[in-house]
């Protein structure tokens, strides 16, 4: 049997605001800190309360996606904080009705008024991003990702008419 394989794991690209808020927040935890040491048991409450927020604060602004695809199935989890996995988005290729760099003139003919628009890519300036045009049951989706060579040769191989360069 003849099985296509490959993976990638591409780290989101932290938003400047996220460091801010989370220096805030753990300043603010400091400070709780402090003050449960000094004062009552309100004081206690609040630390774990700020404490909790800051944690995640911290782990929802830390965001890598993982792409897999194997035979025909391709799966994208999301992990947040090198620690919690779930799952963003999951189709297989008889779904998918294009594959083209996200800047190609090909995507235009597959714009639809009600499609929903998935970013599941590093967001980073200059990144190699393609668009997948998905069609499943009534609803239209447009993901954007960044896969890499290995990747585009596996889709190639499974669709090949489907894979724009």
């Amino acid at each position: 049997m003849n099985e296509t394989y490959a993976e990638y794991l591409v780290k989101r690209k932290t938003p400047p605001y996220a460091y801010v808020l989370n220096a805030v927040l753990g300043f603010i935890t400091l400070i709780s800190i402090f003050l449960a040491l000094t004062t009552g048991v309100l004081a206690v409450i609040l630390m774990f309360v700020c404490g909790f927020v800051t944690y995640l604060s911290y782990r929802n602004t830390r965001i890598e996606y993982e792409y897999l695809f194997v035979t025909g199935q391709l799966s994208i989890d999301k992990i947040l904080g090198k620690a919690t996995r779930k799952k963003a988005f999951e189709c297989s290729m008889e779904e998918i009705q294009i594959i083209a760099p996200s800047d190609s003139h090909v995507l235009n003919d597959y714009k639809l008024q009600n499609q929903k628009v998935l970013d599941l890519s590093s967001k980073a300036p200059g990144a190699h991003t393609y668009t997948a045009v998905i069609q499943s049951g009534g609803t239209s989706t447009r993901l954007i990702f960044e896969p890499n060579d290995k990747m585009l040769h596996c889709f190639r191989q499974v669709a090949p008419r489907k894979v724009v360069q």
